[in-house]
């Protein structure tokens, strides 16, 4: 005999379900016929992997040598693998799987709470503390409009370094919550000391601030910025902080309780690898209340995060990937990833050095750069020449960079090598750029 709970009921009881959960009517029913069995997981054992073996568990394109890891990563061939199968099986199941009428595993609320745990146990803390998101952005811009600690006239604070959503949403901010936006540039080229001497100096010239936005490492120039320090500081002024942490974790082997930051986000599609359409927040438990629930979302609970994401369908087959692109991650083990993809930065850096035209965006300190790093040739004083420093080493070498404009200092050509890349990829970018770094002199 069926039994069929109110909608509000059941969304309630499953608000630490996740996000995928806030539009489902779900049934609470044993079920006539059944599904397909799921296909056996995936295991991947911790520090498995030897980082010498990585780019043959990714299938790329071989006649590119894509520098552009930084957009989002490359899934490794067995998460591939298991987002095609959870495709197939989510198709396969439709709302059988999404209204959860079965009992068991088979369901959404499982895969969701699965993918949360996932991601709680990567970055150290409770997966209550932790919501599934369309990306990284989708989070970051929910946490920063739903900010409830301000009021008109309060500034709030961000740097030429952040990434265009955020800036936007800091902007949004001033345009719609009447907050006073100040904006600074970074220090080029920047120390510890003098990075932490601009953030001081703008948050004492700024004695009304309320929040300040952190990039823990800029989608610009691949700049390491030091959080924790900046954090403790906005906190001793009673500023609060929003981390985007999109090019940190599962890069940068720390956890969030190194940060120390109330609120932070990322995009889980990039150095976790997993599929496209998965982001994350973190809001600290005792914080919670301080996020206000996205577009009065009243379907789930207010003391849960989920609420702090808006209703709707999401991917699910992502969702349902996420756990094993965290074990992917962990069969690399962070620490023996961080220095890999560092040797793979400092190998075609080091190799062009020498070469007068060619100007790093990062300091040599190690503690301020890891993967990402843009450069200028001497010349390049526009978005133009940018451009065509990015085709050229396109057309004619077959390198895939990309170019990044809005830095205070000028436009510059980010190189992001993937857990795909190898040193062949890396030496090739160094020749092309000892042939081509006259260019514009």
């Amino acid at each position: 005999m069926s039994v069929t709970p109110s909608r509000r009921d059941l969304l309630k009881s499953a608000a630490m379900a996740g996000p995928a959960l806030l539009s489902a009517q779900a049934v609470a029913a044993p079920a006539a016929g059944r599904l397909a069995k799921p296909a056996a997981k995936a295991v991947l054992a911790p520090n498995s992997i030897p980082v010498s073996a990585l780019p043959g568990h990714f299938d790329v394109d071989p006649t590119i040598r894509n520098l552009e890891a930084g957009y989002w990563s490359v899934m490794p061939r067995v998460v591939a693998q298991a987002y095609a199968r959870h495709t197939e099986e989510v198709n396969r199941s439709n709302s059988i799987f999404a209204r959860n009428v079965l009992p068991g595993e088979a369901c959404l609320a499982n895969g969701s709470r699965e993918a949360q745990v996932a991601i709680a146990r990567q970055v150290g803390c409770a997966p209550e503390e932790i919501a599934v998101a369309r990306s990284g952005s989708d989070a970051l811009q929910l946490l920063i409009a739903n900010y409830r600690g301000l009021k008109p006239g309060d500034a709030v604070i961000y740097c030429d370094l952040d990434y265009d959503a955020t800036i936007g949403a800091m902007e949004w901010l001033g345009t719609h919550r009447g907050a006073r936006v100040v904006k600074f540039a970074m220090p080029e080229p920047a120390t510890t000391a003098n990075i932490l001497a601009a953030y001081d100096e703008v948050l004492k010239r700024t004695p009304d601030a309320k929040l300040l936005l952190v990039t823990q490492v800029s989608n610009r120039t691949g700049l390491v910025t030091p959080v924790r320090e900046i954090v403790a500081m906005a906190r001793a002024r009673g500023v609060d902080t929003i981390v985007d942490a999109a090019h940190g974790i599962a890069l940068l082997d720390f956890q969030l309780a190194d940060l120390d930051a109330d609120f932070v986000a990322w995009s889980v599609h990039k150095w976790t690898s997993a599929p496209l359409g998965t982001g994350a927040m973190y809001i600290r438990k005792s914080r919670l209340a301080d996020i206000d629930i996205a577009y009065e979302n009243h379907n789930l609970p207010a003391d849960s995060i989920n609420a702090r994401i808006p209703p709707g369908t999401v991917n699910f087959a992502a969702m349902l990937t996420i756990p094993l692109a965290v074990d992917f991650h962990f069969a690399i083990g962070a620490a023996a990833k961080e220095r890999h993809m560092r040797a793979l930065r400092n190998r075609w850096v080091d190799a062009v050095r020498d070469l007068p035209n060619v100007t790093m965006a990062v300091p040599d300190d190690p503690a301020r750069y890891c993967t990402i790093t843009s450069f200028r040739l001497k010349g390049m004083d526009s978005d133009e020449k940018a451009k065509a420093v990015q085709q050229r080493l396109f057309e004619k070498y077959r390198i895939l960079t990309v170019w990044r404009t809005g830095v205070a200092r000028g436009p510059v050509i980010r190189v992001t090598p993937g857990l795909y890349s190898t040193q062949a990829d890396v030496d090739a970018l160094a020749a092309a750029l000892r042939a081509e770094h006259a260019m514009f002199v």
